[in-house]
């Protein structure tokens, strides 16, 4: 099948190859995300004839923050798709730093959603079966709405991802849910800070137990971090503390066998939350 086949069939290539055509390909620009805190593209990438959708970050295009260091959020967006694939989850699309037209900047492969969704507001107490409650308010007519979350083992990996890497911002539009309910995240550059700012709408299972699925995958991420090769890949995306407390909220929920709960010491809630 010819690369113009895959780009245009929705067909899913093997990671590999979209490891590939990210990191050695030609980008395109074709388009930008509006409204997007930092600079986002999207387009093209196209290697050997095969050619993918995807979105293009530039380092140059990230807005400063007061408590992220200039210029790493592309590097934490790669980072978090390592810990995504060194725990099994596989709950972030492929992504990698490469160049492009403005320069060095995180690629990832472009997931096309479906009509699923994952996250959403409902009539206060009227949350459906299969879903998780997070928490009760008003919308903008004044009517009284919950926001919840549905109860699948993909958003539940992703909810386990979060606490690991700290996201500080997952809102529920970076909860993307494909062709066959496949849950994936996107947009984790406020990710990895030595301060805890875990921020989500995923507090559905919040103080619940880790099933042994939940642990098998920590056990494995934790195993990971003694792998001199995978250590050297890491600390070229992160810094010493912060891999330090990677590995120490790893160690953690291995510990309490328990999901996080909503801070007191801090908006637990990203905004906005759509």
């Amino acid at each position: 099948m010819s690369g113009d086949a895959y780009a245009h069939a929705g067909l899913e290539l093997d990671d590999r190859i979209v490891r590939e055509v990210l990191t050695h390909g030609q980008v395109e620009v074709d388009g930008r995300v509006l409204p997007a805190s930092n600079v986002t593209l999207v387009g093209e990438a196209e290697l050997d004839g095969v050619r993918l959708r995807c979105v293009y970050k530039p380092v140059r295009g990230e807005r400063p923050l007061w408590d992220f260091p200039s210029g790493t959020l592309a590097a934490r967006e790669v980072a978090a798709y390592e810990i995504s694939e060194l725990a099994g989850w596989h709950v972030v699309p492929v992504t990698v730093l490469a160049e492009g037209p403005f320069g060095t900047g995180m690629l990832q492969q472009w997931i096309e959603v479906g009509d699923d969704v994952a996250v959403d507001l409902v009539p206060e107490g009227e949350v459906p079966d299969g879903w998780r409650h997070v928490l009760d308010a008003f919308d903008g007519n004044d009517q009284p709405v919950s926001l919840a979350h549905a109860e699948t083992p993909g958003l539940r990996a992703l909810t386990v991802f979060d606490a690991v890497v700290n996201n500080a911002d997952r809102k529920a539009g970076h909860v993307l849910v494909s062709a066959g309910s496949r849950v994936r995240g996107c947009d984790h550059g406020l990710t990895f800070h030595t301060d805890d700012k875990l921020r989500t709408v995923l507090w559905g299972w919040a103080g619940e137990q880790l099933d042994d699925s939940d642990l098998t995958s920590l056990g494995a991420l934790d195993w990971a971090f003694d792998d001199g090769a995978t250590r050297d890949r890491l600390r070229a995306l992160l810094d010493a503390p912060e891999l330090a407390r990677l590995r120490q909220r790893v160690q953690r929920l291995i510990r309490t066998r328990r999901f996080p709960q909503p801070p007191e010491s801090w908006r637990s809630i990203p905004w906005p939350v759509f």
